[in-house]
């Protein structure tokens, strides 16, 4: 069974709902998959000022979450997984603590969703999707990530840079934010970083449509006779 962990912000409920969809409709093999919300963990206080999600921080909480055995996936929530997710974690390579999509690019100027504030860093956005190799990150403890700057933890400072392994970009493609031409024409994961289709000035967004499609499946029911 795959271990997947999905960020949940209760600013974007419908995103999380339809991502997690997206993998189980995708998938050929069974999956596990856990919501990282914060207020599951009462005791982290790790609130940088900078944070733009709830779960910017607790994402790194996923080894120790995995008894740091195994391999686990961490993914943003305002994602949707448009191929089977068996794929990314047939890229797994045990020389590796962590592998992510090594992303080379500056952010559109300007405030992220919900006003956040807009911070430009080296391997930006590196973090929003991580294969992790539990065994290997056994630094991140859950004291060491409840006391650690953003900056160092979003950096990778964690862990040496010969330890950080590359998946294909097609596993993390940024709407609006790529620049330059790219080496597919059908992602396998989309990412909603600058604003995703469930809120009203991002309706009409790349992958809107698609996007309402799984949210629409999400929510059917084959007897409709609801009562309340």
């Amino acid at each position: 069974m795959l271990r997947i962990f999905i960020g949940f912000d209760k600013a974007e409920v419908a995103a999380y709902q339809v991502c997690s969809y997206s993998i189980i409709n995708n998938s050929s093999v069974p999956v596990s998959i856990t919501p990282l919300n914060i207020r599951h963990f009462p005791w982290f206080t790790n609130n940088d000022y900078k944070a733009s999600t709830e779960f910017a921080f607790t994402r790194f909480l996923v080894p120790w979450l995995s008894g740091f055995a195994g391999w686990s996936l961490f993914m943003d929530g305002d994602m949707l997984v448009r191929s089977d997710i068996s794929k990314l974690f047939d890229m797994k390579d045990d020389k590796y603590a962590v592998q992510c999509v090594q992303h080379n690019y500056t952010p559109q100027p300007g405030n992220k969703f919900l006003g956040a504030e807009q911070t430009e860093y080296s391997r930006k956005n590196w973090s929003s999707v991580m294969l992790f190799n539990n065994e290997k990150c056994k630094n991140l403890s859950e004291v060491y990530v409840n006391s650690t700057p953003g900056l160092e933890l979003h950096q990778f400072e964690w862990c040496k840079g010969t330890e950080i392994g590359a998946l294909p970009k097609s596993w993390n493609y940024l709407i609006d934010e790529e620049c330059g031409p790219v080496d597919f024409s059908d992602p396998d994961l989309v990412h909603f970083t600058r604003g995703g289709p469930y809120f009203e000035e991002f309706s009409c967004c790349p992958y809107s449509e698609e996007w309402f499609r799984y949210y629409n499946e999400s929510c059917s029911v084959l007897d409709r006779r609801l009562v309340c």
